[in-house]
């Protein structure tokens, strides 16, 4: 019976609308097995109900990152994680184990009687269907200073994770942004967003909670000798604790007429809006076909004129979904109307009256464009560290261990600016530039700050959305061999799941419509089962089953 739904719970209270605490019997004692869930209705709540090692078990079955029925998910011993995006959730406690999501479940109370299980739900706790954590705050007389660096997921979540943790401290968040942390993810997929809509945390929550937040303050270099930053204004900082987690910033195109107007990069919620803006009922021409290139493509449909994407690439997503995958997301836009100019680049922007007229590829094509934006890659915010001894790689990538530390004693480094070791790819250095995988390593930062010795565990896991349709990637896919490929993806329904091979063993996994397959996988993949080539080819779905 996991993943189903049982109707309306059958109220043991007389009236129910008037008490604040309700009391509904919702299935027999019998209804589920160990390792089972399934949703349940009490009133208008849905709560989750789960049976491990004979013992029942209910939170709340929204997941708080946005809002996908755990009961759809993947139910590993006490741990719910989401189909969606792969947050985790302890079942019992409904506390957050994984992100994306940032916050913890409401927790029912269960008891058995005559055999069947009632839940009790408090409406007050559930009015809002998520729970913040318990936290502490700033503590008088404690004078140690921890200074995050960079106003994202990672520095959010490291300073929420610190005061879980009972640091008493000084937490500064210093930002060269204008904005309190928000969900970055959303601004190649909703472009029109106004800032305070997906702001993560409020200024009262950083006030309540004694976390300072510095914005537009920029970082300009690092004393490691002295604990010092100095930033642009003249303001030096000492701290006994740093984190580096000031991120990428778009790369721009080098080619002659980049100077004109019109030509945008998607950083900002003010980019987003400046860029759906200045698309509508253009000719728009988007230069790469990476995520933000495509969602943005995508998103433009129905707005836009004209919508021409130029890749130097084959296909989209080729250097990290494959051939297969992008033939099949291209296929999605072409009949959509969006044209492809691949295996090609742009060598010159032409312009009137100082605005974007036409684009000039290599391969000689003139594209009219009113609009272009260059969505190419990105490149470090790492200058400030120059001069330092503090570990760069070759493309200016900070390096680390699996406990977020560099080479310096007290400075970490988390989120898209971290070369780290990544446990499912056998601990290789690896740098990904994912939302969740920031927030992990912004939470084992904290934890190894505390002296509370913590490896980074988490297996990747990112999405991304073209034609209001969710595609979702677990895992690490770099050096695969071969590709198992299920699902009708030719239909209508373009249902597809595909499964990446190396070493005779899945290594990552892609889908659309196949949920919960990639969560399923990420379980498997962190528990260090293997999924054997084997495995993957069969249509037997036995492989799945994580518990």
């Amino acid at each position: 019976m996991s993943g189903t739904k049982a109707s309306r719970g059958e109220f043991t209270d007389s009236d129910p609308e008037d008490k604040e605490e309700v009391t509904a019997s919702v299935c027999l004692e019998t209804d589920l097995q160990d390792g089972q869930m399934m949703e349940v209705d009490i009133g208008r709540y849905s709560v989750l109900l789960t049976r491990c090692n004979g013992k029942y078990s209910a939170i709340g079955n929204q997941c708080t990152h946005y809002g996908a029925p755990l009961s759809k998910g993947v139910l590993t011993g006490h741990k719910v994680r989401c189909p969606w995006h792969g947050s985790c959730f302890n079942a019992v406690t409904g506390d957050l184990e994984e992100f994306p999501g940032i916050d913890s479940l409401p927790c029912h109370k269960v008891r058995i009687q005559n055999s069947k299980v009632y839940v009790t739900i408090n409406k007050k706790d559930l009015r809002h269907q998520k729970r913040l954590q318990r936290m502490g705050t700033a503590v008088p007389g404690e004078n140690q200073t921890v200074l995050l660096l960079g106003g994202g997921a990672a520095s959010l979540i490291c300073a929420e994770t610190l005061r879980q943790e009972n640091f008493g401290g000084r937490i500064i968040m210093a930002s060269r942004d204008d904005l309190l942390p928000y969900d970055k993810t959303r601004l190649s997929k909703v472009m029109n967003v106004l800032s305070d809509t997906i702001v993560l945390r409020r200024m009262e929550f950083f006030h309540q909670y004694g976390i300072e937040v510095w914005l537009r303050k920029e970082a300009m270099s690092v004393d490691t000798e002295k604990k010092t930053v100095t930033f642009a204004d003249g303001l030096v900082q000492s701290y006994d604790q740093l984190l580096l987690s000031t991120g990428c910033r778009a790369k721009g195109l080098d080619v002659p007429g980049m100077k004109l107007d019109n030509i945008k990069m998607l950083e900002t919620p003010e980019d987003a809006r400046q860029i759906h803006a200045a698309c509508l009922g253009c000719n728009v021409v988007l230069v790469g076909t990476s995520f933000v290139g495509m969602e943005v493509a995508s998103y433009m449909i129905g707005k836009a004129s004209t919508i021409t994407v130029v890749g130097s690439s084959e296909m989209p997503y080729q250097n990290t979904l494959g051939l297969e995958v992008g033939k099949i997301t291209m296929m999605m836009l072409l009949e959509n109307g969006v044209k492809f100019y691949m295996n090609d680049h742009v060598m010159e922007i032409k312009g009137v009256n100082g605005k974007v007229k036409e684009i000039v590829l290599k391969s000689g094509n003139i594209i009219p464009a009113d609009v272009l934006i260059v969505g190419i890659g990105s490149l470090p915010n790492s200058e400030y560290l120059r001069g330092t001894k503090i570990q760069m790689n070759a493309k200016n990538f900070v390096v680390v261990d699996k406990y977020m530390q560099t080479n310096i004693p007290d400075v970490f480094c988390a989120g898209d600016l971290a070369s780290f070791p990544l446990a499912v790819a056998k601990n290789q250095l690896v740098n990904i530039g994912h939302w969740q995988m920031a927030q992990a390593q912004g939470r084992i930062a904290a934890l190894n700050m505390l002296k509370k010795t913590t490896e980074l565990t988490s297996v990747p896991y990112y999405w991304t959305v073209l034609l209001g349709r969710t595609i979702r990637y677990a895992g690490y896919g770099e050096g695969y061999t071969e590709i198992v490929l299920k699902g009708n993806y030719e239909s209508e329904e373009r249902k597809f799941l595909a499964l990446y091979i190396k070493n005779d063993e899945v290594i990552a996994a892609v889908g659309l419509n196949y949920d919960p397959v990639v969560s399923a996988v990420a379980e498997r993949l962190l528990s260090g089962k293997v999924i054997t080539k084997k495995e993957a080819q069969s249509d037997e779905p036995s492989w799945l089953q994580v518990s």
